[in-house]
């Protein structure tokens, strides 16, 4: 695929692609690319004059678990991404025209990183018990966790965070909120909220946007809510991509971008996706690698049908013959093992391994099926270990990995 004459148009100054234009063909952009010569290879006199007056800013990627890639993009950019989808979805523009705030349940380095900005408007150094003053981006969004691992979270914790939110809840007109969110860390709340016999407040809508929310916890968050639930794909340098309906379902929001798949290697019904955007106008991006993997629901390259997406290519593991992504050991954990919450995967020597897991009733589960599937298709032979608790990562999020089976 090769980008439309408007995204060409607009990179004609860009250093980074003066041979591509030259050429008339763009290859595929890497990371490593965009790192080589940043910023020179993209600045331009507007850019400059953008930096110069505000209108653009540099940023650092969120990293899950990989290196961080500085970047630069309009303030606010993933925000208004966010809100733009939130006010035309249509299973949950309601709660964006009735104007509900919108509560935040996610890494603690989201909410430090408000706290920090606000701050700085001060010219002050963030407090260090983070106020919830310090903790609204907007007059819209607040977040409300403060700590790193939501399994630790005390009963006093919990308290604290249901208090802030039935404050914001009945600070609004109809008493209704919007709830957002990383999956792990809203199940990792009710899962405590039940333990303590505590009351989360009801949400009138939810956004899990943050990481891939496994099948599991997804099906327990639908389980314990009656409102919408809704799912967002994208990252920090492109804003977000593709939105699910109720059915779980992904269609694309694909405003001035295009997206295409890859085979991870020929023949294969797992894709790379490769997306060329000007949506942020001063880092335009023209066939990147966006570092996702994704599979379709008939197997074709068609990115109109993507069914599911599978995690992180730098994630992917061979076994065997095969290359394993998160979302494939993840569809198979969901199939058979579904009281299962949180999971880690090392591999051993030969074809062995050992699965770490939770559950959300915190006892052991019958993963004979999960065994005999991975075994079937992988040819792995997995030794499941029941855990009370599986720490989380310093970025905050979760890997599907241990930290002692390095990708292929």
């Amino acid at each position: 695929m090769q980008p439309t004459a408007e995204m060409i148009d607009h990179v004609r100054d860009v250093p980074l692609y003066q041979e591509s234009l030259a050429a008339g063909e763009f290859p595929v952009l890497e990371k490593d690319s965009i790192a080589r010569g940043f910023p020179d290879n993209f600045m331009t006199p507007a850019l400059a004059e953008a930096l110069e007056t505000g209108e653009a800013e540099f940023v650092l990627s969120t990293g899950t678990n990989h290196a961080r890639m500085q970047l630069i993009r309009p303030p606010y950019f993933l925000l208004r991404s966010y809100y733009r989808i939130w006010s035309e979805h249509p299973a949950i523009r309601h709660t964006w025209q009735a104007g509900c705030p919108r509560v935040s349940v996610t890494t603690v380095l989201a909410t430090e990183h408000v706290a920090r900005v606000n701050a700085r408007k001060r010219g002050e150094p963030p407090a260090a018990d983070l106020p919830l003053a310090d903790r609204w981006l907007d007059e819209r969004t607040v977040y409300v966790n403060r700590q790193r691992d939501p399994a630790l979270w005390s009963r006093a914790e919990v308290e604290r965070m249901l208090a802030e939110i039935e404050q914001i809840r009945a600070g609004h007109p109809a008493g209704e909120y919007h709830l957002d969110c990383s999956g792990y860390h809203l199940a990792h709340l009710v899962d405590k909220a039940l333990e303590f016999g505590l009351e989360l407040p009801r949400p009138s809508s939810i956004v899990h946007a943050y990481e891939y929310t496994p099948d599991n916890v997804s099906r327990f968050l639908r389980r314990h809510f009656d409102c919408p639930i809704v799912d967002l794909f994208g990252s920090t340098e492109l804003g977000y991509l593709y939105y699910s309906d109720g059915e779980g379902t992904y269609h694309p929001h694909l405003d001035r971008m295009a997206v295409e798949l890859i085979p991870v290697e020929p023949s294969s019904t797992l894709y790379s996706v490769i997306v060329s955007s000007i949506r942020n106008e001063w880092m335009p991006l023209i066939r990147y690698r966006s570092g996702d993997l994704a599979r379709t629901e008939d197997g074709s390259a068609d990115p109109t049908r993507i069914a599911r997406f599978c995690g992180r290519e730098k994630e992917l593991i061979r076994v065997g013959t095969t290359l394993l992504c998160h979302g494939d050991l993840d569809r198979w954990i969901g199939e058979t093992a579904p009281e299962v919450f949180l999971y880690r995967l090392r591999l051993g020597r030969g074809a062995t391994a050992e699965l770490e897991y939770t559950t959300f009733d915190r006892q052991p589960t019958d993963t004979s099926a999960l065994v005999a599937a991975l075994a079937e298709n992988l040819e792995l032979a997995v030794d499941p270990v029941h855990r009370e608790h599986i720490p989380i990562g310093k970025s905050g999020k979760y890997a599907w990995l241990h930290p002692e089976s390095r990708p292929s």
